[in-house]
């Protein structure tokens, strides 16, 4: 059925439609046979589509495009015949992902007149390759040859099983029925080779569009060049088809050195250099008010030389046309689809490459670019020459026109007939087209879980006494710093350590100036007594705040160019972080000794820091910060302050709470977080009451407080330390004391199985925290009751435990003026949102309900949960986990 009007057009777009529906089902074997067979048919025709070609057009050289066709065919089934474009593309069992492909639809194949047989064999076996419908719209000027080719592709395919209207063209065409295809609701995509008005008509579509831009090759030719490898690669390319390829060169600048030898060469092999009269009359000639002249594309010198009224040789090759250097204004140095040459001399090599870059400028940024040099010696420049210009091909010592279409002279550039710019020429492929292109690929990604870690410092000395035995696998050190806080310095807790390590022989140099909430300014302070000492191993001494700023010290002492900034950067998963840490441990080895009970940082990878210009908190994290080695000693807290031991003590609490709850939590970490509140609560009331009476307990306790840090050094925390850090910064109050006022309304607020929104980490795969809540609750010994008495019971144990610690119910009780509170809670609220800790609560908050939670426990209420409804309890709650 002839194409000649809108409803032939529509009629024909509905056949290839349903066609393709069909064809989509083919399996990857069927479609590679009918590929192969179309391929092998419509090569067999390349001699008589390139003289239908040469005839209907008028253009090029009968020979060349008979080259060009057998490369449509021959090279394009060699590089794609074993290409996966059906089905399954691939298969990644270890990452539990399949990439799928899926056909386009029904692709408008726009075929330009230079190339109007081989870039229509190459659009139409593209789209049997892909599973694609074709539907060709050649140009008025070369319609027949471009039909022609068409019908062979499809009678082939059809032979071999294809449905019979896979592949349709216009045999009438015209701009109504090009743009009716173009904009079709039942195109898919459209390849458009041709000139800028028709690409740009295809982008402006609506419809997807692959297109090329136009080519104005430079070549440079540097004082490295083989001449005569030069210069008989470029005749041969700008020789072949008449120019027409549009990668072809159409303008050598040279070296001034190489100049006349690449000039003579030039002229002794066929090109006729153009004197200035006759490079006027050339220029004006394929030029007319300054737009190509359709009468010389695709004509041989002698012809066009003739048009211009310049005698030559009817053995002319190519005609060369000279300039000082290139500017936009000699016509010579723009695209010109022809055998005519632009020639410019350049001082070296780099005014060469400033000149090919002008040259680009002038109209072919985004395709092609070439440099004669010695590649093996000159590889750098090659690189760089490649980075300088904005070209997608990049061509060395090779003809362009074949070097550019790929396959022929370097084996990676695929072969294709169709070559993208990039984003330079507007178009979105920078590359050659190929079936890629040309397909959907769909990725089935099934649900894979994080690989997990349990991190912990090398050695963990533990028991009462433990500290000069644990201190033995320090005997290679030579010179130890002591980081601790000016309390535990003037009171002697240093000097048992300072003995044992200078019976050691060591030099031991101390830095006490930590105070609570260490500053930036002070951990920069003892960075610096770092430097000047040199120390191969640190050993803090003392609390959360001594070991904390120790671990900032290590890192600035072993990297000074490490930017406070960079550490204090969020990140949702510690393994993908913008930031990455600088490895440890190469100056010196940390050992964390820990004189206090609560804050587990002696086998942490945690450090908070307090911005003493801004007075914000900042929670730092990885693993890097792990200390070498902890040694927990009981001897060492024994005559802990009540006051420390009670807010230690429900520190502990909370790291053990928070961490079994985490979205992160895991089979390692479970273990711990449980034991440590069992030993809290047996033996936290004792400690607190009796304290060196009751070493056993003080001991416990210590331990407990360790075991609670190893728990949450892999599991992480939760949203009651993201509010402990902003309360405790704004309001002075003791880190422990903090999470204690907060603890309760955080489990209010987790527990339910219905949360605004869920923690997002693959292992946690529903809301999980009421259930693990109530497995603390049976594991603690409250197991009367369902999931909510249980929670009820765990809650009253924690308000009881703070009663009998001497800890206030509410952060009102604590001493916070209610107007400072409420001035201030908003911000609270913001910052505990952006804090370290929230990332790993198993509820994800919103600020306002941070807000809730902080306004419920400023006051002492219960938290309550609007979104909360009543709802009975299953005993498959307990599966939740």
């Amino acid at each position: 059925m002839t194409v000649s009007t809108v409803a032939d057009l529509e009629a024909l777009i509905a056949r290839v439609k349903i066609a393709q529906a069909e064809y989509a089902t083919f399996s990857q074997e069927k479609v590679d046979e009918i590929f192969r067979v179309a391929a092998l048919k419509v090569s067999t025709h390349r001699i008589e589509l390139a003289k239908m070609a040469v005839k209907e057009t008028g253009m090029g050289i009968m020979e060349d495009k008979v080259i060009k066709n057998h490369f449509a065919s021959e090279f394009i089934y060699n590089s794609y015949a074993d290409t996966k474009t059906v089905g399954e593309l691939s298969r990644n069992e270890s990452l539990n992902t399949v990439t799928l492909a899926e056909p386009m639809g029904i692709i408008c194949a726009i075929i330009p007149t230079t190339n109007p047989t081989s870039t229509a064999i190459f659009k139409t076996l593209m789209a049997l390759k892909t599973g694609n419908g074709c539907i060709v719209a050649p140009h008025p000027r070369a319609k027949e040859c471009t039909n022609y080719a068409a019908k062979l592709v499809l009678e082939a395919a059809v032979s071999a099983g294809a449905p019979q209207d896979i592949i349709g063209w216009i045999d009438t065409p015209s701009i109504e029925l090009t743009n009716l295809i173009m904009k079709h609701d039942d195109t898919a995509i459209i390849l458009a080779t041709g000139g800028p008005g028709m690409v740009k008509a295809a982008y402006s579509s609506g419809n997807p569009a692959i297109g090329v831009g136009a080519g104005n090759t430079p070549v440079v030719i540097d004082e490295s060049a083989d001449i005569k490898r030069a210069v008989s690669s470029i005749l041969m390319s700008k020789t072949f088809d008449n120019g027409m390829i549009c990668a072809s060169e159409q303008a050598v600048i040279v070296v001034e050195s190489k100049y006349e030898e690449f000039k003579a060469r030039l002229d002794e092999y066929g090109a006729v250099i153009l004197n200035k009269a006759q490079a006027e009359k050339v220029a004006k000639t394929m030029f007319i008010d300054g737009a190509l002249n359709a009468k010389i594309v695709g004509q041989s010198a002698y012809t066009i030389a003739k048009l211009a009224g310049v005698k030559v040789p009817t053995s002319t090759k190519i005609l060369v046309g000279e300039g000082p250097e290139v500017v936009v204004e000699n016509m010579f140095a723009h695209e010109k689809l022809s055998p005519t040459l632009g020639l410019f001399k350049a001082k070296n090599y780099e005014d060469a490459v400033r000149q090919a870059k002008i040259v680009l400028e002038i109209g072919g940024v985004g395709h092609t670019a070439a440099l004669y040099t010695d590649q093996d010696a000159n590889s750098d420049r090659v690189d760089a020459f490649g980075l300088t210009m904005k070209a997608c091909r990049i061509v060395i010592n090779s003809p362009t026109s074949h070097g550019g279409i790929g396959d022929i002279y370097n084996f990676g550039f695929a072969p294709s007939m169709t070559l993208g710019c990039g984003t330079h020429s507007g178009n979105a492929v920078s590359e050659n087209v190929g079936p890629q292109h040309l397909i959907n690929t769909k990725k089935i990604a099934k649900r894979a879980e994080n690989m997990l870690w349990h991190k912990l410092p090398k050695s963990i000395y533990f028991r009462r006494g433990c500290l000069p035995i644990a201190l033995t696998d320090l005997e290679d050190k030579k010179r130890a710093m002591i980081v601790t806080d000016g309390f535990l310095f003037a009171n002697g807790y240093v000097d048992e350590l300072r003995s044992i390590l200078e019976s050691k022989g060591m030099l031991v140099e101390i830095f006490h100036e930590v105070e609570a909430d260490p500053t930036l300014a002070i951990i920069k302070k003892g960075a610096a007594a770092c430097n000047v000492f040199n120390p191969d191993v640190i050993l803090a001494v003392g609390g959360g705040s001594p070991m904390d700023a120790a671990k900032i010290m290590w890192v600035l002492y072993e990297h000074p160019e490490t930017d406070f900034e960079d550490l204090s950067m969020r990140f949702m998963d510690i393994r993908k972080r913008i930031y990455k840490f600088p490895k440890m441990g190469v100056k010196a080895d940390l050992v964390c000794i820990t004189t206090t009970s609560g804050t587990g940082a002696e086998v942490t990878p945690f450090a908070v820091i307090t911005d003493e210009k801004t007075g914000k908190k900042y929670p730092l994290a990885d693993y890097e910060l792990t200390p070498s080695m902890a040694i927990v000693d009981a001897n060492l807290v024994m005559d802990m302050p009540k006051s420390l031991c009670a807010f230690g003590g429900y520190d502990a609490v909370t790291h053990a709470m928070e961490a079994y709850v985490s979205i992160l939590a895991n089979e390692y970490s479970d273990g711990q977080a449980l034991q440590a509140l069992k030993l809290l609560k047996e033996y936290l009331p004792s400690s607190y009451h009796n304290g060196k009476n009751d070493a056993v307990a003080r001991e416990k306790v210590h331990n407990a407080a360790t075991i609670a840090g190893m728990a949450f050094a892999q599991s992480f925390l939760g949203v009651c330390h993201s509010m402990a850090h902003q309360i405790g910064n704004e309001f002075h109050i003791p880190h422990g004391l903090a999470n204690a006022l907060l603890m309760t309304n955080t489990i209010r607020f987790n527990a339910t199985n219905n949360p605004t929104k869920q923690g997002t980490f693959s292992q946690y795969d529903r809301p999980k925290a009421r259930a693990r809540y109530a497995e603390i609750a049976d594991h603690l010994g409250f197991r009367e009751g369902n999931t909510e008495a249980k929670i009820n019971k765990l809650l009253t144990w924690l308000d009881e435990l703070k009663v009998e610690l001497n800890i206030p119910l509410s952060i009102q009780d604590a001493g916070v003026k209610e107007a400072d509170f409420l001035a201030a809670v908003d911000a609270l609220a913001e910052q505990a949102f952006d804090d370290q800790c929230t990332p790993a609560n198993p509820r994800y908050p919103l600020i306002a309900e941070l807000k809730a939670v902080l306004l419920a426990s400023y006051y002492g209420t219960d938290y309550v949960d609007v979104m909360d409804a009543p709802e009975v309890e299953v005993q498959e709650e307990k599966k939740a986990k």
